[in-house]
């Protein structure tokens, strides 16, 4: 189980996105979960990933900037997964 950084939910980790900062400071979406770095997770949840954009929650749990076109990178990943189940 972990926590989605967005609404402190906790979730088997499949249900989840990661997050990863490297060594070098890039940030970057883990789709693997196995990326070397420190990461944190969000829910496959377009409402908790808004909400951790607009709290800008990466800034803080990854110790650096992160620019927006992750947040809009996940939104679309989840808007397309939840086109396939549906």
């Amino acid at each position: 189980m972990r926590k989605c950084v967005a609404t402190g939910e906790m979730f088997p980790k499949k249900e989840l996105i990661r997050v990863v900062r490297s060594k070098e400071g890039e940030v970057s979406i883990d789709l693997t979960g196995k990326k070397s770095g420190r990461g944190a997770y969000v829910s496959k949840n377009p409402e908790a990933i808004l909400l951790a954009k607009k709290k800008n929650v990466f800034k803080h749990h990854l110790e650096a900037d992160v620019d927006e076109s992750i947040y809009d990178e996940l939104l679309e990943m989840v808007k397309k997964e939840t086109k396939v189940e549906g």
